[in-house]
């Protein structure tokens, strides 16, 4: 494989994920990891992605506030922001994770909307400052620097003291057979106690990012209560998860 091609995929998994690890790319290359290594020394030097211990993140996920940074996707993150947005209701108490998608959602959220969210995301709660009716309170921890999302046994421990009338996250991967799946233990143990803390819970996700698994489990899609896409609920792409009493696709 060519050393412009393998940039090429390199490229659009970082873009699809956030964060790749050396290993993973390794793997699905078929290379060495020195060879991985030297790939993203030269697309880090070019300006395209950032270095991370083990890995690399997407500009845009590490700097979310940074204009000339362009969202992955961005235009299908803003449908899946509305209609995530519909489930909102005044008063809530609304936990949300981190990443591209839950900043959309953040950017969005109606002026008049008057409810509590609680975050793991120092970046998501600042864009969620800007709204003069939201109360916002952060869930602090150690950050974990690939993530950009607080993790930590302090973590968990809040989060089981909470209980949360809507709780929204991502995920790296989700499948009828692997269910929702990510990279990261630390983060997926944080999600993991999101989900049991909550009443109701969504996961947001680009279409592109189902029928693929990643190598850890957060959870079975049955344990959701509403998958949100930018996809119409009918797609063939989703007719494996429709026909449940839940979750419901939005």
């Amino acid at each position: 494989m060519l050393k412009e091609e393998r940039h090429k995929i390199i490229l659009k998994e970082i873009n699809l994920h956030n964060k790749v690890l050396s290993t993973d790319l390794s793997e699905q290359l078929v290379v060495s990891e020195d060879t991985i290594r030297r790939d993203l020394n030269e697309l880090s030097e070019q300006g395209l992605i950032v270095k991370v211990h083990g890995g690399a993140m997407g500009k845009t996920f590490h700097y979310p506030f940074n204009g000339q940074n362009q969202v992955y996707a961005q235009e299908a993150k803003q449908v899946i922001a509305d209609k995530a947005i519909g489930l909102f209701q005044k008063d809530m108490l609304i936990l949300v994770e981190g990443g591209t998608t839950i900043m959309e959602i953040a950017k969005k959220i109606p002026p008049d909307l008057k409810a509590t969210f609680m975050t793991i995301s120092p970046q998501v709660a600042l864009t969620l400052a800007e709204h003069e009716q939201i109360d916002v309170i952060t869930i602090g921890g150690r950050l974990a620097k690939n993530a950009y999302v607080h993790t930590g046994a302090s973590v968990i421990y809040e989060l089981a003291n909470i209980r949360p009338d809507l709780c929204i996250i991502g995920t790296n991967g989700i499948s009828p057979e692997g269910g929702l799946t990510d990279t990261d233990w630390e983060v997926v143990q944080v999600i993991k106690a999101m989900i049991r803390s909550a009443k109701k819970t969504a996961v947001v996700s680009i279409a592109e990012k189902f029928n693929t698994v990643q190598k850890i489990k957060i959870s079975d899609w049955t344990a959701i209560d509403y998958i949100i896409t930018e996809l119409p609920p009918d797609s063939p792409v989703l007719s494996a998860y429709s026909g449940k009493e839940k979750p419901v696709l939005l």
